[in-house]
């Protein structure tokens, strides 16, 4: 035979994590400094800066893919 689960507690521990994880998850997106906050900016900008500088055609009145004329 199994283990007796108490499912009240199994459930509310099984919240209790939950909670958890989403507190560390805020704490990771909320709780970093302005001067942290502007660097991942700035480095994202620049990210898709250079992504946009590499690009071979530019999208032209929303034509999608490379015209086949």
């Amino acid at each position: 035979m199994g283990e007796v689960v108490n499912l009240r507690r199994a459930r509310k521990d099984r919240d209790r994590r939950a909670q958890e994880a989403e507190a560390a998850a805020n704490r990771a997106a909320f709780g970093r400094t302005k001067t942290e906050r502007t660097l991942s900016e700035a480095e994202a900008k620049l990210t898709r800066e250079r992504l946009e500088a590499h690009r071979l055609e530019t999208p032209d009145d929303g034509e999608s893919g490379p015209s086949e004329a």
